[in-house]
């Protein structure tokens, strides 16, 4: 299968705002989005998302424009980090159909320490018509959704962890570990005020996916965003704990990016 070169990107004024264009061929583009931008719209939020601002680059402002990106799948508002979109109707049927086999990691800070350092959460998901996401016993009632996670380092009362999205049901990650009684710090509608987290400590951190076209295994990484770093550093500063099972859980887990490899060598 042929290789699919890179193309040209549209001129520095057309770079969509909130976004960091990660890579991008005729196939699909790959951005690190910025906490607090929607993926689509929301019914009452229509263009400041990256669906419309994406639209845009890749029609270089012009409107009448056929070229137009497609939704594979969506971040939640205030998480940050990497999303692919595909470039043609056929990438996003092969990108869509081959998602659960794709690597997704993500990077969370959550309240408290983890009995289990390392271990993966099962159930069965159902949203209500507030859209607030829950588990159910019922398989009929709910879909099934998997996380797995990691611990990487525990502080007094929070963890650092690398999670496995092994589904990708809507506010996955932040229910489950909610449900478990660790809700991702910062998070106002699954967990609880927390005033060391002004926003949401959830970073999709890189994907692994095979190309649509050349069928090629690709990886992209978005870096820890500086509020994240900023507030690790925060818990540094305080005391740690529990490191004697931390380190082999360690030893098992993929480099995570940023200021995440500076925790691990401390």
């Amino acid at each position: 299968m042929a290789s699919r070169k890179a193309v040209k990107r549209p001129p520095k004024r057309f770079q969509p705002k909130g976004l960091t264009i990660l890579y991008e061929d005729r196939d699909i583009l790959v951005v690190d989005k910025e906490s607090g931008l929607l993926t689509v719209s929301n019914g009452t939020v229509r263009e400041n998302t990256a669906y419309y601002r994406l639209n845009t680059y890749v029609r270089k402002g012009n409107q009448k424009s056929r070229n137009r990106v497609f939704i594979v799948h969506r971040l939640d508002r205030d998480t940050s980090g990497v999303i692919v979109f595909a470039r043609s109707e056929r990438a996003k049927r092969y990108l869509q159909k081959e998602w659960q086999r794709f690597r997704k990691t993500y990077v969370a800070v959550v309240h408290g320490t983890l009995q289990e350092k390392e271990g993966t959460i099962s159930s069965y998901l159902a949203e209500n018509r507030a859209h607030r996401v829950y588990s159910v016993a019922d398989p009929q009632t709910g879909k099934l959704a998997r996380t797995a996670y990691r611990v990487v380092r525990e502080f007094t009362r929070h963890s650092l962890l690398e999670v496995d999205l092994l589904t990708g049901r809507k506010n996955q990650i932040r229910v489950h570990l909610a449900e478990a009684g660790h809700a991702v710090a910062g998070d106002r509608k699954y967990g609880k005020r927390d005033k060391s987290a002004g926003r949401l400590a959830l970073h999709a951190s890189s994907i692994t996916l095979t190309h649509p076209h050349t069928h090629k295994e690709m990886t992209f990484q978005a870096k820890v965003p500086p509020y994240l770093e900023s507030l690790l550093s925060t818990y540094t500063r305080g005391k740690t704990v529990k490191r004697d099972r931390i380190d082999d859980v360690e030893a098992q887990s993929a480099e995570l990016p940023g200021k995440i490899d500076e925790l691990r060598r401390q």
